[in-house]
């Protein structure tokens, strides 16, 4: 390790499961890089909602995964693994990790890094590849989105939904979202959703059976599942595609499978998180050739909400929790 590196660092942890006020700094050795990694200096961590789902002791870190909560960062190299020869010490990096984003050292597979390129700032950085990489896969790979397609997004303002309605555009899609309220509502359409409905207030099937004409959308990008995927199914045209990448309403629904065969629909879904280095690393260069040159001209970048310092991860986790927020919460660790 370089002498430049400390011995120690300080992360956010938890000794038993709760509510935000478990998080706490401790002092922890900083990790060496194996073969194919590299440790970061932490400038920035996004949180997530999985972040706050480990919290509360209902979504391990999966085996070899740091116990550390933190799944996207952003910062600078600051050793190199055996064998890692695409990137530099010093290099700008954002990355997706299994876990240990809220440190000042992060490990992350050098095949999961981006280069940040100077339209981002580090800040925006650390909140791209978590979203990114799921929305990414679970609409244009496992959900097929072609050009010209409408697709229903659940939580419109959320890091998710943001970025389904970001890269929507950038793809030619009609994004249909839903939102709690009409500021958000209205904060949906200034990101740019082609419409946007008041689940509070409206009932999501008619108001998409309005606004298509009665046609019905393309794909459903579901973060809800339990009582939501009959509705959602309602909301689908034929050969419609769902994707469940959540489960906030209840892991189990009720669906009608004759109804599944007559109108030839797909229903699918992932976790990002446990899938092998491998499939991240392949889906890191789908993210390269396709999104990142978007990123680099500095027409993709990810809504902002709000930046805690690394020592108020709890109060960070209390505002996710809380639903006022658009966009991605980020820590800032450096």
């Amino acid at each position: 390790m370089p002498a430049s590196v400390p011995q120690t660092m300080i992360a956010i942890g938890f000794d038993a499961p709760g509510g935000p006020e478990v998080l706490r700094p401790q002092s922890l050795p900083v990790p060496t890089p194996g073969p194919g990694e590299v440790l970061i200096k932490v400038a920035f961590a996004g949180v997530n909602r999985p972040d706050v789902v480990q919290r509360l002791g209902n979504y391990p870190a999966p085996p070899g995964a740091s116990p550390i909560p933190g799944l996207e960062i952003s910062g600078q190299v600051a050793a190199l693994g055996e064998g890692v020869v695409e990137l530099i010490p010093g290099q700008q990096v954002c990355a997706l990790v299994a876990g240990g984003g809220y440190a000042e050292y992060c490990l992350a597979r050098a095949d999961h890094c981006l280069a940040v390129p100077e339209a981002l700032s580090m800040a925006e950085a650390a909140a791209l590849p978590e979203t990114l990489f799921t929305v990414w896969h679970n609409v244009f790979e496992r959900g097929w989105a072609m050009e010209g397609e409408t697709i229903l997004v659940h939580g419109g303002t959320s890091g998710i939904g943001t970025m389904a309605i970001l890269l929507g555009k950038l793809f030619d899609l009609t994004v249909i979202v839903t939102c709690g309220g009409p500021e958000k509502c209205a904060q949906a359409m200034a990101i740019g959703a082609a419409h946007a409905i008041d689940y509070k207030a409206q009932d999501f099937v008619e108001e998409v059976r309005r606004i298509t004409d009665g046609r019905g959308v393309q794909l459903v990008l579901d973060m809800v599942a339990g009582d939501y995927v009959a509705r959602n199914l309602k909301c689908l045209a034929e050969d419609g595609r769902h994707v469940t990448i959540a489960v906030q309403g209840g892991v189990k629904a009720e669906v009608n499978m004759a109804v599944v065969m007559s109108r030839r629909y797909t229903l699918t879904g992932s976790t990002l998180r446990p899938r092998s280095a491998e499939f991240k690393a392949l889906l890191a260069q789908e993210i390269v050739r396709n999104v990142w040159p978007f990123v680099e001209l500095g027409q993709l970048r990810p809504v902002m909400d709000r930046t805690f310092p690394l020592a108020d991860a709890a109060a960070a986790h209390a505002h996710m929790e809380a639903g006022a927020h658009v966009g991605k919460i980020v820590l800032e660790v450096g």
